[in-house]
């Protein structure tokens, strides 16, 4: 069963010791979540929720900061197609978060997906590697943000060149 933590009415333990904790036992195939407050829980037992509270861009802006503060570790980051296209009128404030999300992740190496493939691809990591969800308080469509950690020392390029060697041996 998943588990989940409220750390709203602690002082003694943030979210960010949270996450700066796990992040040493995290790889290339775990997931970090921030997500927003209709986000759901899961259930499977590899999956964790922490109910952070709080600002949700500055929780994304923490996250990349501890990822890229690490050696062992980078993200491909994830966002909802869907977030483009959510009218001001139907969700307001939608405008000014989206435009602080992009202003935060034009850096990132930033994959747009629809939303149900961004969870088929968490939930079938979530079959064998953890995954930890970190949810704010935010009240907003399509606004929760995926970070699919990868080896930090080893590219992609790295690792084709790797298996072209081995199949020439």
């Amino acid at each position: 069963m998943a588990t989940t933590i409220d750390l709203r009415d602690t002082q003694s333990f943030t979210w960010e010791q949270e996450l700066a904790s796990r992040l040493p036992l995290f790889g290339h195939r775990n997931w970090i979540v921030v997500a927003d407050s209709a986000y759901p829980a899961q259930s499977k037992p590899g999956i964790e929720t922490i109910v952070a509270g709080g600002d949700h861009v500055e929780a994304v802006k923490r996250v990349l900061e501890q990822i890229g503060a690490s050696t062992h570790v980078r993200a491909n980051v994830y966002v909802d197609s869907e977030l483009d296209h959510v009218p001001e009128n139907d969700a307001p404030g939608i405008g000014e978060c989206r435009r602080r999300l992009h202003a935060l992740l034009t850096a990132a190496n930033l994959k747009q997906l629809a939303h149900e493939q961004i969870i088929a691809k968490l939930d079938a990591c979530a079959q064998v590697f953890r995954v930890l969800i970190i949810k704010t308080d935010l009240a907003l469509p399509y606004t929760s943000v995926f970070f699919e950690l990868d080896c930090g020392y080893w590219s992609a390029e790295a690792e084709q060149r790797l298996r072209k060697a081995i199949q020439q041996s």
